[in-house]
């Protein structure tokens, strides 16, 4: 009696380790860099993050790309107006070691905004920040999915109140919506 339910519980188990097993391999997280190389027939992108590590990242059908002038138009093409030495936020797939784009966001002129600021308060749940500028000014942010996922990980919490971040964000029907924001080294 004790083998069977031993061997029930077994058996009992087993989806639910290879269900985490799945879960574990699927990591999102955001990469930000300068766009160091895009080849079109292998639809990749090599993007190289300030302390010079280069991430190979593919484009599949699903990912999308924010600010550009190609994507304010409607292109169709697989890179939708990114180029060599665009500054870009890309929350990628990351499945063992290859990175798939989920979203590519471009900084700058059209794409994202950048700001910085100490956080005055950070609701996960509610999915806002509020950022404190230098001048005293506080500003709240709405976080996009990635940001309320992945973003600003690195902060430790009870830290958050202290911590100096930069936000990289747009203006939507009157909102500021941070897709990203990182911890100021």
């Amino acid at each position: 009696m004790q083998t069977m339910s031993r061997n029930l519980a077994f058996v009992l188990a087993l989806p639910l380790l290879g269900l985490a097993a799945y879960a574990a391999e699927d990591v999102v997280t955001a990469v930000e860099g300068t766009v160091k190389k895009v080849d079109a027939g292998t639809k990749t992108m090599v993007v190289q993050t300030e302390d010079g590590t280069e991430h190979t990242i593919h484009f599949v059908k699903r990912t999308s790309v924010h600010g550009t002038e190609a994507t304010a138009k409607g292109s169709k093409d697989v890179f939708h107006g990114l180029d060599e030495g665009s500054h870009v936020v890309v929350h990628v797939t990351k499945n063992g070691t290859e990175e798939t784009a989920d979203e590519v966001d471009k900084v700058g002129k059209d794409g994202l905004k950048v700001t910085e600021g100490t956080i005055s308060h950070i609701d996960r749940g509610a999915k806002t920040l509020t950022i404190k500028s230098a001048d005293g000014t506080e500003e709240t942010y709405h976080l996009a999915v990635h940001a309320t996922k992945d973003a600003g990980k690195d902060i430790a919490e009870g830290t958050e109140k202290s911590t100096k971040v930069t936000v990289y964000y747009t203006e939507e029907a009157g909102h500021k919506v941070a897709h990203f924001f990182k911890k100021i080294a």
